[in-house]
């Protein structure tokens, strides 16, 4: 057996030494150390050795198993080496040549629009608040004031998944759940941005999808006029120093009193034009204080806490800022359009 494993590793040095390929020094290897290769054979069979001769014999074994490895080593380090020299000999490289131009993106403009939004909010101390959009009923609509009967539950409006599943229609169950994990606590003071979906017909105006930014603040007296005053300054952050708001009295079961919010038509100043159709007034938002059964029903004293909460669609934001006139605009990925808005 001593006899045999010199003459494996006689055998497999001169052969390392004559290879010029590295494919060939892999068959090499396969050959003698590979799992049927004699010196696993010779491995197998020292069970059969006695007691004393075992170990002599399994040392010597690793030591011609060892001695072959590190050959194969040095082998194939000096075959790559050659290998590489002659691959930059054969290859040249025209170090003259212009460097290929990478397109650099920017950000969507209604990505940039909500970081703007949120910055504005940010620094009135508002924090930003984040929930799902595949909701329950019982956030989206049970815990605003939206009993099953409601009108605006009707499946014409609003992508069911079961019954009690669906794609939110607001960010307003984000408020919901804040209040219910705030437990009592006070001040809340959010705003939701996130995608919302309901079953409207796309046009120049509407989408399925679109993106909203709610807010919300609740504390012991809070009044309309914090609200007019919050909104205001959002106006002359987003829009202007010389941005006015003006408040009309509306409708939504989750507030009372309800209020539809105009700023001042940045075309004409408020003088009239064909954009604000000879009002001098564009709709921008809704708002309103937090209705009484929505604070009772997220663990709040409507007796002793107040609140307001407004709702804006982003792409409504974004529109009037930059004069886009097509909702679609924002979703068709047309390069020539986004790239309008990439020095924003």
């Amino acid at each position: 057996m001593r006899e045999k494993l010199h003459a494996l590793q006689s055998e497999a040095l001169e052969m390392i030494e004559r290879v010029t390929k590295l494919d060939d020094l892999k068959g090499i290897r396969v050959k003698f150390l590979g799992k049927k290769g004699p010196i696993t054979e010779v491995m197998r069979g020292l069970g059969q050795l006695s007691p004393e001769e075992r170990p002599l014999m399994g040392q010597l074994v690793n030591e011609v198993r060892e001695k072959i490895q590190a050959v194969m080593e040095e082998k194939q380090a000096a075959l790559e080496a050659k290998q590489l020299e002659e691959q930059l000999a054969s290859e040249q490289i025209d170090v003259t040549l212009p460097g290929r131009t990478v397109p650099v993106g920017s950000i969507h403009p209604l990505t940039r629009t909500i970081q703007t939004i949120e910055d504005i909010f940010i620094g009135l101390g508002f924090e930003v608040a984040e929930g799902p959009e595949v909701e329950m009923d019982h956030y989206n609509f049970e815990m605003l004031n939206l009993p099953k009967e409601h009108p605006a539950r009707d499946m014409q409006d609003s992508f069911y998944i079961t019954e009690e599943t669906l794609l939110r229609t607001h960010t307003s169950p984000v408020q919901v759940r804040t209040l219910l994990a705030k437990a009592g606590q006070v001040p809340v003071k959010i705003i939701c941005p996130g995608k919302v979906y309901r079953r409207d017909d796309d046009d120049a105006t509407h989408s399925h999808q679109f993106t909203q930014i709610e807010g919300l603040v609740v504390d012991e007296g809070i009044r309309m006029s914090d609200l007019k005053g919050i909104l205001l300054e959002f106006a002359k952050e987003m829009f202007g120093a010389d941005q006015k708001i003006r408040l009309r009295p509306s409708f939504f079961p989750f507030t009372e009193p309800s209020t539809e919010v105009d700023i001042s038509c940045m075309i004409c100043k408020g003088e009239g034009c064909r954009v604000c159709k000879e009002t001098g007034w564009i709709e921008i938002l809704g708002a309103g204080m937090v209705h009484p059964n929505v604070l009772r029903g997220a663990g709040y004293d409507p007796e002793r806490y107040t609140g307001f909460a407004f709702g804006m669609g982003v792409e409504r934001v974004a529109m009037l800022k930059h004069g886009v006139e097509d909702i679609r605009n924002f979703y068709t990925n047309d390069l020539r359009f986004l790239r309008q808005f990439s020095h924003l």
